[in-house]
């Protein structure tokens, strides 16, 4: 099974994503938190491939700040 998450954290990136191409200032920045937060909290809890991943997912964000 899946690390829980690890898949919060796709999803928030995701969330992001969408918010950013289509959401006011204040809904991206917030978004963007949220997904940085639960990077955060799921990194700690991975394996060594997640981690990678969620990496990548990290500088997919800091493109759209």
């Amino acid at each position: 099974m899946a690390n829980r998450l690890y898949q919060q954290a796709r999803q928030y990136v995701e969330l992001a994503k969408e918010t950013a191409a289509n959401g006011t200032d204040y809904e991206t920045k917030e978004t963007i938190a949220k997904a940085k937060n639960a990077l955060s909290s799921a990194y700690a809890n991975t394996t060594v491939a997640e981690q990678k991943q969620l990496r990548e997912l990290q500088a997919e964000l800091d493109t759209l700040e």
